[in-house]
């Protein structure tokens, strides 16, 4: 793709421990939301790439699973997500939840073995607490590794944002877009809706059920007066399809209802969702399966 003279671009990949902020932070860079966000940790599986463009410049960033130590087959392939998106970005944000600094040592030991990029830390929900406490927990955090800067922002409410992107600028190298410059991310529409099916398992169902499942979009038909879309809501075991479906079918009709209106605000026109669910035994811990639902590999 041509470029003018001085044009900059780059990845930037948001790493972090699970619930820190980082799919809040993208969303709130881009201006809109690419990433499904809630209040559970290990919301985010994917790498969901977000693309900002401007005149001279285009960043590619990359939103990642919450770094774990991983307990199985799902869980390692969000972890080589994780290294892929480390490998091929040319800035690091580390993002730190202000309330939740303690950093695992394997975060350190990753970004101790990344060669000529930048690394910044940015400590996250700062309006959360004083702002002696966020230095104390910027200084405690920089003693363990030598940033090359640290920014202090809230995702959430927009502080600090600005200079967190102007800093990111700066240190772009010069290069050409990537993607077309009208283009906010290279995923299909089927991956954002399932994305946003999934969400609402987590908004929706407690404990192990949202992180037992997983969507799998089975007809996407575009059609004249509305989208038609069938999906599969895949569970480990026989007792969480009857919670997710609940009493006379009480619990899956209000999923969908709630998953269809967030689908229609995005698509911007009339979908029919037809949801059902199927039981994949024990599909988190098989390589095949986890690889089949398209994720890390």
């Amino acid at each position: 793709m041509e470029h003018t003279a001085g044009h900059k671009s780059g990845y930037v990949a948001i790493i972090g421990k699970p619930n820190a902020g980082k799919s809040t932070l993208m969303n709130r860079l881009l201006g809109s939301k690419v990433s499904i966000t809630t209040h559970k940790p290990q919301t985010t599986r994917h790498q969901i790439l977000g693309i900002h463009s401007e005149d001279d410049l285009q960043i590619i960033f990359l939103d990642t699973p919450g770094v774990i130590n991983p307990r199985y087959e799902l869980q390692k392939a969000m972890m080589k997500t994780v290294d892929r998106a480390r490998a091929d970005a040319d800035i690091i944000l580390l993002i730190v939840d202000v309330t939740d600094y303690e950093v695992p040592g394997r975060i350190f030991e990753m970004l101790s073995s990344l060669k000529g990029k930048k690394i910044f830390l940015v400590i996250n929900k700062i309006d959360k607490t004083s702002g002696q406490q966020t230095e104390v927990v910027a200084k405690n955090i920089r003693e363990k590794f030598d940033f090359d800067d640290t920014l202090l922002v809230s995702a959430l409410n927009g502080e600090g944002l600005q200079e967190l992107m102007d800093t990111i600028k700066t240190n772009l190298k010069e290069g050409p877009p990537f993607y077309p410059k009208d283009m906010l991310s290279e995923q299909p529409v089927r991956f954002f809706v399932a994305e946003m099916i999934r969400e609402q398992l987590f908004l929706r169902y407690h404990q192990e059920i949202p992180y037992s499942s997983t969507i799998e979009i089975v007809q996407y038909d575009e059609r004249d007066d509305l989208d038609y879309i069938s999906a599969d809501i895949i569970v480990n075991r026989d007792s969480q399809k009857g919670i997710l479906i609940g009493k006379g079918g009480k619990a899956i009709k209000q999923l969908g209802r709630n998953a269809r209106e967030v689908i229609e605000e995005f698509v911007e026109k009339k979908v029919y969702l037809d949801l059902h669910v199927k039981v994949r035994d024990k599909w988190r811990e098989d390589p095949n399966r986890v690889r089949h639902y398209g994720y890390g590999y």
